[in-house]
């Protein structure tokens, strides 16, 4: 019996213009958790995706048990014992929960010359396999009824139910509440007990120090090396992701906010359980972080500030004039871009190209004769942010969809410097995005708020918003409940503020 439960050796991937693993190598102990660590682009998801069998190796080899085995395909990957949890669902909404979790290998029964889905068996079993997760969810109600957290924990009890020997978690938690957290934590450790070797990628340093046995850092797509994780801290973590030291997590502020520009007043949704009146002001060149724990409705409120939900009163000032916001396009008019809280559902047009992403906002600017697209002004539109914002993609052609979540992001905020906006409301920015690729969006902030922009930011991270901001705004409920300057905001005062529920 091999050591390990499976290795991954000197596996080369190789994508147009890119190479993305160059002989990067794995290997799981069983009953272990194994983290997986890099930046953004390093190569972490695309060896899991060779490990399930979506990638195909360009070379190297894999052994499960000690025994050279090809994966072929996902379903393959399952007949061998290997499982995945991906960073982005696809869930099928319409269906529901008990057809997610066996999608692909449905049980049947033999009806005459014919075998059908048997559905009282596909039910049964997957209320055994959700009550074994600890998760109390009707297997026949339908997924689109789920919030995305709790679709994120059926994909978990989806692994489960394969009789995994190998469990791929990719970034499991970035959709989840604390709570949600902590339970997916016991069923880690149950899966640990039964000897399953896990595979665990995180951005979130406490995470990865809490539940990993081992910790195998990746850079460009090369191994790194593997240590104990009761040997590491989050500073030699880091020095080994990015290949050098960070001095400081968040850059030194230049910005000196000015006189007030945006004025929002009693600002409610025609949604009762929504955001009510709200009220506040940002400054000229003003970092203003927003702050909440979940449910605290800060999305929705600049989604009402944005035009992307509906308001029943409530006045927007900008410089003195009341700006009549009904719709994006309206705000855009008026110099306010958005950065939404999910990049690939409401940000990002994957199949299009990076030049087309980054124009789409803007592209009466750039038409000749009214009617074509001057390609040559949006082609050194592009290449000015490539090197402005340090992009890393092969041509402006590349299919957007194919960078780091890091170089995506940073694809959405060039969209919205080509309109030259004066406020920018930025929504949990650094959300799924690994150190080094974190510390070149604050450098990103910083300096438009150092040009006079006006910068809106929610994030839940109390450590960003203290880094970051100039004042922290917080909510409640769809409350606002209070302020805090920058200089004098902690975890305490901030958490103080997020938990004043009305009486009932």
């Amino acid at each position: 019996m091999s050591e390990y439960r499976l290795e991954m050796r000197n596996v080369v991937k190789t994508f147009p213009g890119v190479k993305a693993l160059d002989h990067a190598q794995l290997r799981l102990r069983p009953g272990t958790v194994h983290a997986l660590m890099g930046e953004n682009g390093a190569g972490k998801s695309t060896l899991m995706k060779c490990m399930f069998g979506i990638y195909h190796m360009d070379e190297g080899e894999i052994f499960y048990e000690g025994q050279p085995v090809h994966i072929k395909d996902p379903l393959d990957a399952l007949h061998h014992g290997i499982a995945m949890v991906h960073q982005e669902l696809q869930p099928i909404t319409e269906r529901s929960i008990g057809e997610n979790i066996y999608v692909g290998r449905y049980p049947l029964k033999q009806i005459g010359p014919v075998k059908i889905i048997d559905h009282k068996k596909m039910y049964e079993d997957a209320a055994r396999v959700l009550e074994e997760v600890h998760m109390n969810f009707d297997p026949r109600a339908k997924l689109g009824s789920l919030s995305v957290s709790q679709m994120q924990l059926v994909e978990i009890a989806k692994a489960v139910s394969a009789d995994c020997k190998v469990l791929i978690l990719d970034e499991p938690t970035s959709s989840l509440t604390a709570g949600e957290v902590e339970a997916l934590f016991t069923i880690v450790e149950e899966l640990k007990s039964k000897g399953v070797a896990i595979v665990y990628i995180s951005h979130k340093m406490d995470e990865i120090l809490r539940i990993s046995d081992e910790v195998t850092i990746m850079r460009d797509g090369q191994y790194i090396g593997t240590w104990a994780a009761k040997e590491l801290t989050t500073d030699m973590i880091i020095t080994k992701m990015v290949g050098r030291e960070l001095v400081d997590l968040y850059p030194k502020r230049k910005n000196v906010p000015g006189e007030e520009v945006l004025q929002i007043e009693d600002f409610t949704s025609i949604n009762p359980k929504s955001f009510r009146n709200v009220t506040f002001s940002v400054r000229k060149g003003e970092i203003l972080g927003v702050a909440g724990l979940v449910g605290a409705q800060r999305t929705e409120l600049m989604e009402g500030l944005f035009g992307l939900r509906c308001h029943s009163k409530g006045t927007i000032t900008y410089k003195g004039e009341e700006l009549k916001i009904n719709r994006p396009a309206d705000a855009i008019k008026k110099g306010i871009a958005m950065l939404t809280e999910d990049r690939r559902a409401t940000g990002i047009l994957g199949v299009l190209s990076i030049a087309d992403n980054v124009s789409i906002s803007s592209l009466n600017q750039y038409l000749i004769g009214g009617i074509m697209l001057d390609d040559k002004k949006i082609e050194q539109l592009v290449q000015d942010n490539v090197a402005k914002l340090s992009i890393k993609t092969p041509s402006s052609k590349t299919l957007i969809q194919s960078l780091s979540g890091g170089n995506q992001q940073k694809v959405l905020i060039s969209r919205w410097l080509a309109n030259n906006p004066d406020i920018f409301i930025l929504d949990e920015p650094t959300r799924g995005i690994d150190v080094g690729a974190k510390y070149e969006i604050y450098c990103i902030i910083e300096e438009l708020a150092r040009q006079g922009k006006s910068i809106i930011m929610i994030s839940s991270e109390m450590g960003e918003l203290i880094g970051m901001s100039d004042r922290i705004m917080v909510m409640c409920d769809g409350r606002v409940t209070g302020f805090i300057d920058g200089d004098k905001a902690n975890q305490e005062n901030i958490m103080e503020l997020a938990t004043q529920f009305e009486a009932v």
